[in-house]
């Protein structure tokens, strides 16, 4: 297995991810600011993610299926936008958020390692 590959596309989907999240929330501290100015400031903000996730595929496909990256792009988008709702938006995380995002790993266990085929 190519270790490049096989590591570069978490590593790059998780910074894909931190701007991602930011272009579409980072906006909800700044609700005093013009939504067409927000706009903007996302759309910059995405195009440094796409930067990044687009070659996090082209790399990673090497190694993985698409479902497999597609999993892992998910959950990357959870653990990150968790972190960013505590961290950067001062929310609190309940219990059900924990078994929702629980139940979203479980469905990346048999992406990944369930021997059903």
């Amino acid at each position: 297995m190519n270790r490049f590959a096989a590591l570069a596309p978490p590593i790059m989907l998780l910074g894909s991810n931190v701007f991602m999240t930011f272009a579409w929330y980072g906006h909800l501290r700044f609700t005093d600011r013009p939504l067409w100015a927000v706009i903007l400031v996302s759309w910059a903000i995405a195009f440094l993610e796409y930067c990044l996730a687009v070659p996090a595929n082209r790399i990673g496909h090497a190694v993985y299926s698409t479902a497999e990256l597609k999993t892992m792009q998910e959950v990357v988008t959870l653990i990150v936008f968790a972190a960013f709702s505590v961290l950067y938006l001062g929310e609190t995380l309940r219990w059900s958020h924990a078994v929702g995002f629980a139940l979203i790993a479980l469905g990346a266990y048999f992406i990944f390692k369930a021997p059903l085929g």
